[in-house]
């Protein structure tokens, strides 16, 4: 009898990244066609994988907090002026901070560095990690 190998950590790490991609292409959709998150999660044609839906949940569940939080960390700048997924990848971020059982910051704060280069503009990535590392900071994180 054989048994499947253990999942690497590179394994789960990789897992996670594509979690936060699909999470912030569904926040995205819902973004854009101004519709709530949870019914754009509730009519995909196949259900995200588990860890996509807890971000997910922390979005919705944290948004209110995340925004001031968010809002309250910018320098002469307004939460509406910032970039639509800036924003969204900050609000993921954040959101995933505060979970229960959250990553560890360096690692949240890499992956949202990570989407901001991949999804964003040039200048995204740095404005991302500093409105974060603020936000982090602010929570004691």
């Amino acid at each position: 009898m054989t048994t499947s190998p253990e999942p690497k950590l590179s394994d789960f790490g990789a897992q996670r990244h594509l979690a936060r991609e699909r999470a912030l292409e569904i926040y995205y959709e819902a973004s854009v066609k101004e519709r709530p998150l949870a019914d754009v999660v509730s009519e995909l044609a196949s259900a995200p994988d588990s860890y996509t839906l807890v971000l997910l949940g922390s979005v919705i569940e944290n948004e209110r907090v995340t925004r001031e939080l968010i809002s309250k960390n910018l320098i002469d700048w307004t939460f509406e002026r910032i970039a639509l997924v800036d924003r969204l990848v900050l609000t993921l971020a954040l959101s995933e901070l505060m979970l229960d059982e959250a990553p560890p910051r360096a690692v949240v704060l890499d992956e949202a560095v990570e989407l901001a280069k991949v999804f964003s503009t040039e200048q995204s990535p740095s404005f991302v990690n500093g409105v974060l590392t603020a936000c982090a900071d602010e929570l004691h994180l």
